[in-house]
């Protein structure tokens, strides 16, 4: 099928274009990118998308994502999550471990990518776990994962304590030439802590989280980093402490890279004063003095880039006691709009930046084969309005699960259509 997008305001920053433009595709892939009939020549497209005054960009790639399946299909399930992606303009996921059974072999992996196939809107890329069962003990069989096709490696939401551990599976993943993904939280520290250790926490009588939970892995990992030589990757960093560590790190050349979400930059632990559960999540909301720091590093390229964390859950997972409830929220269906909102709206991005920590810098943080439109490359493209308002209404999301604490939020920058190889998966009626 040969699309034509026509007269759409052009943001690639993987090649630094910024225009009014054509984009053709054709055959699943950028055929052409120009204005007139430099993009189009004799050529009579099968359909047209008026992209006057919208933004076309590459499709958006999510490094962290929680789809659920195996094993937890009353939260989410690949075509549920996949389609929540398309919704919210992510062309691309990356598929966290912690399923049931874990992605720690080989079969686990093979059925992700072969459900993805036949039910997936989205292309997804599975992270497979350092060690088996995400205990923490022993190794899982790395080459085997990356050889079945996962493209990092993560014991997500279980931090690797075991330095030793994480030293080895540092050296597997360099000689792969994978990342490896941290939660970073010190276990120890973070006890039976429910959210941010601060102000907050102390006036509502809620155990904290210190802020050098996330630091002191940080810290060490770095270290682990340097000694192995490997790609070291944070995930959802929220302290100005680890930012600092990060930064520092960065200017000394080691090959370590993180990502921030959209909550962790919109709201700060103030926000708990609610008891909604929907505020609760690990790592914690932080406090103004760590958002505004997170803020400071996406600024200064300090963060590499945005990813959701979209972690569903059921309507009994969350409506129990603050200090019950489970971890985590949905994120896909509201990333742009938060970050249009926040950050670009706030004077911290500019939508160029915004789209570059969506698109180019998490595809190449994974080596992932996406997030441009060059001439050749497979045609995943996103649409958007980021001038266009709208309120977040939790009942109309794709997702399976409604956990999210932006029910409505109004919101600036709307995500129209998606394009997953040359195919519109989801355009927005009106």
């Amino acid at each position: 099928m040969r699309i034509l997008i026509e007269g759409g305001r052009v943001i690639d920053p993987a090649n630094k274009v910024d225009d009014v433009l054509d984009v053709l595709i054709e055959d699943g892939r950028i055929a052409a990118v120009g204005l007139g009939r430099s993009a189009r020549g004799t050529l009579i497209p099968d359909r047209v998308l008026d992209g006057h005054g919208k933004v076309v960009c590459p499709g958006f790639v999510d490094l962290h994502v929680h789809l659920r399946e195996p094993g937890r299909e009353d939260k989410e399930t690949i075509a549920t999550g996949t389609r929540a992606a398309a919704l919210g303009g992510f062309t691309s996921v990356c598929a966290m471990p912690n399923t049931n059974p874990v992605n720690d072999n080989q079969s686990v992996t093979e059925f992700v990518l072969d459900r993805a196939k036949r039910e997936g809107a989205v292309n997804v890329f599975p992270v497979g776990a350092i060690t088996k069962g995400q205990k923490g003990e022993e190794l899982a069989e790395i080459g085997e994962l990356v050889n079945a096709g996962c493209v990092a490696i993560s014991d997500d939401g279980k931090p690797v304590m075991n330095a030793e551990l994480m030293r080895r599976a540092l050296e597997y993943a360099g000689m792969l030439k994978i990342p490896v993904i941290q939660h970073a939280e010190d276990l120890h520290m973070v006890g039976k802590g429910s959210m941010h250790e601060g102000f907050v926490s102390t006036e509502l009588g809620i155990r904290g989280i210190p802020a050098a939970s996330e630091a002191i892995i940080v810290a060490r990992d770095i270290l682990l980093a340097e000694l192995t030589g490997s790609h070291y990757h944070v995930a959802h960093v929220t302290t100005a402490e680890s930012v600092g560590l990060i930064r520092e790190a960065k200017a000394k050349g080691l090959n370590v890279t993180c990502e921030v979400t959209p909550h962790h930059f919109s709201l700060t632990d103030d926000a708990v004063r609610s008891f909604n559960t929907n505020t609760k999540m690990a790592p914690p909301l932080r406090s103004d003095r760590h958002v505004d720091a997170i803020k400071a590093a996406l600024k200064d390229g300090t963060i590499d880039a945005i990813a959701t964390d979209h972690a569903p859950h059921t309507i009994q997972d969350k409506e129990v006691e603050f200090e019950y409830a489970a971890n985590g929220i949905i994120g896909l269906e509201t990333a742009f709009g938060l970050g249009v909102t926040v950050l670009v709206e706030g004077g911290v991005l500019t939508l160029t930046e915004l789209i570059a920590r969506l698109t180019c810098n998490p595809a190449r943080i994974f080596h992932l084969h996406k997030g441009t439109l060059s001439v050749g490359a497979d045609a995943d493209v996103t649409i958007t309005d980021p001038n266009r308002d709208w309120v977040v209404d939790v009942r109309k999301f794709a997702s399976k699960s409604r956990n999210s604490p932006f029910d409505g939020w109004k919101l600036r920058g709307e995500v129209l259509a998606t394009i997953v190889g040359g195919k519109v998966v989801w355009e927005r009626e009106g």
